[in-house]
C-alpha cells in the first residue's frame, strides 16, 4: 500500500499553483485530486506529491514548509511600458535567471581557485559618464575598430564575431529562449528580451534566442554597456526603446553609437534613406538603422514604430514558414555558451567538478553531454 502524506499545507499548494502562472479554478478543474487535497478529503501518496511539485515546477521539500518561502531576483527587471523596475517575473523568466545564476556561482569559485585576475573594466564607469567613452573603451578592450562590421560579408556573421570577441574578453555569452532545454517552457520576448548578471571575473550575459535575431545584436551591446557601468539588469526594450531610467538609457546610446557610429550615418544619410542598403553598410540589422535614425531625430517615433512591427511580423512569418529542426549540439553551444562549458570539461577533466556537477551546469547529461564536449566543444 502507497504511503499516504498526511502534513500537507494547503497555502503551500495553493502558493505554487499561483506561482506556475494558474489560476486555481482552472487547475482544479483538470486536477480534480489536488482540489480533494486542499478539501482534506483525501492525502497524496508521495508519488502523487512528486508528480505535482514537478508540475507546478516547485522542489519537492518546498512542500513542507510552514509558509511559502520569499522569492526574488537578484537585479532589477526594468519595463519599457511603465517606466518602471520590477524584482517580479514569470516562473520562466526566475528559473531562466536561476540557472545562469547557478553557473556564475560555480564559475567565480573556479577562477578564483585558478587564480584569474579580476576583469579590470566591470564597472569601469558612472552613470554620469559620457556614452562616447564607454564606447571607445569597449572598442579597446574587444580590440574592434570602428569599421571592424565592415569586414564581415552579414550582419549575422558579424554577431557571432562580435559574441566571440566579447567571450574572449572574458564575459559568457549565452542565447537561449527556453529554461534549460525544456522546449515547453518558453522565455516570453514581451516580458524578457535578455538580462545580465555583472560580475567582477565572470559576468553574464543571457540573449532571448527567441527574440527575433535583427534585434538580437543591439540587446548585446544594451547588456555589455550594463557590465561597463557594473550595474545588473533585466529589460523587455519593447520595440527596441529602453525605460525611462538613466542607466538604461546611457545602455542604449552606448548601443547605438556602438553599432552605428553618429558621424558616419548622418554622412550616409545625406545620400539614401534606405535602411536595407545602410544595413548591408553597418553590418546590423534595418530595425538597428531605424532605431539609430530614431536617435537623431531622422525619423519620427511613429515612423519607427510602424517600421519595427512591420519587420518583426515579416520575420516572424518567414520564421513560421520554415521548418523546425537544426542541429542540437550546434544549439547547445551557444545555450550554454562556448566559454563557460570549456570551463566545466576542464574542471572535469581535471577532477575538480563531478560528471553530475557538469551535467547540472549545463542542462546536458550522460551521452549527450560526452558528445557535446568530445565533437562539438572545439569546433
Amino acid at each position: 500500500m502507497s504511503t499516504r502524506v498526511e502534513n500537507i499545507n494547503k497555502e503551500i499548494i495553493e502558493w505554487a499553483i499561483i506561482r506556475n502562472g494558474n489560476t486555481l479554478n482552472d487547475f482544479y478543474s483538470q486536477n480534480a485530486n489536488v482540489e480533494c487535497w486542499i478539501k482534506g478529503e483525501k492525502f497524496p501518496t508521495v508519488k502523487q506529491l512528486e508528480d505535482f511539485t514537478h508540475k507546478v515546477h516547485v522542489p519537492f521539500g518546498y512542500m513542507f514548509l510552514p509558509k511559502p518561502p520569499e522569492e526574488s531576483i537578484p537585479l532589477p527587471f526594468f519595463r519599457s511600458a511603465n517606466n518602471q523596475a520590477t524584482n517580479k517575473v514569470s516562473l520562466n523568466v526566475f528559473h531562466a535567471i536561476q540557472i545562469i545564476q547557478d553557473r556564475q556561482n560555480w564559475l567565480t569559485e573556479y577562477l578564483e581557485e585558478l587564480e584569474f585576475a579580476n576583469l579590470n573594466f566591470v564597472g569601469k564607469y558612472k552613470v554620469t559618464d559620457d556614452y562616447n567613452s564607454i564606447v571607445n573603451d569597449i572598442r579597446s578592450t574587444l580590440n574592434l575598430e570602428s569599421d571592424w562590421a565592415t569586414k564581415h560579408s552579414t550582419w549575422e556573421e558579424a554577431l557571432d564575431f562580435l559574441t566571440h570577441k566579447i567571450e574572449e574578453a572574458g564575459i559568457i555569452v549565452t542565447f537561449n529562449g527556453i529554461v534549460g532545454t525544456n522546449t515547453k517552457r518558453p522565455i516570453n520576448v514581451d516580458e524578457c528580451r535578455g538580462f545580465v548578471l555583472v560580475d567582477k571575473k565572470a559576468p553574464f550575459l543571457f540573449i532571448n534566442a527567441a527574440d527575433a535575431k535583427a534585434a538580437q545584436m543591439f540587446t548585446l551591446i544594451h547588456e555589455l554597456a550594463h557590465i561597463w557601468l557594473g550595474e545588473s539588469a533585466g529589460f523587455d526594450n519593447q520595440n527596441l526603446i529602453p525605460a525611462n531610467d538613466p542607466i538604461e538609457k546611457l545602455c542604449d546610446q552606448v548601443a547605438a553609437e556602438f553599432l552605428v557610429p553618429e558621424t558616419y550615418l548622418l554622412e550616409k544619410w545625406k545620400t539614401t534613406h534606405d535602411y536595407k542598403y545602410l544595413s548591408r553598410i553597418f553590418k546590423v540589422s534595418q530595425i538597428v538603422i531605424a532605431r539609430r535614425a530614431l536617435d537623431l531625430n531622422l525619423i519620427s517615433k511613429n515612423d519607427f514604430i510602424s517600421f519595427y512591427t512591420q519587420y518583426i511580423q515579416e520575420v516572424k512569418d518567414k520564421k513560421d514558414n520554415q521548418k523546425d529542426g537544426g542541429n542540437f549540439y550546434f544549439t547547445a553551444r551557444k545555450r550554454v555558451s562556448i566559454r563557460f562549458a570549456s570551463f566545466v570539461n576542464k574542471a572535469v577533466n581535471d577532477n575538480k567538478l563531478l560528471y553530475r556537477e557538469a551535467y547540472k551546469l549545463t542542462n546536458l547529461k550522460g551521452d549527450t553531454y560526452h558528445k557535446f564536449v568530445t565533437e562539438y566543444l572545439f569546433r
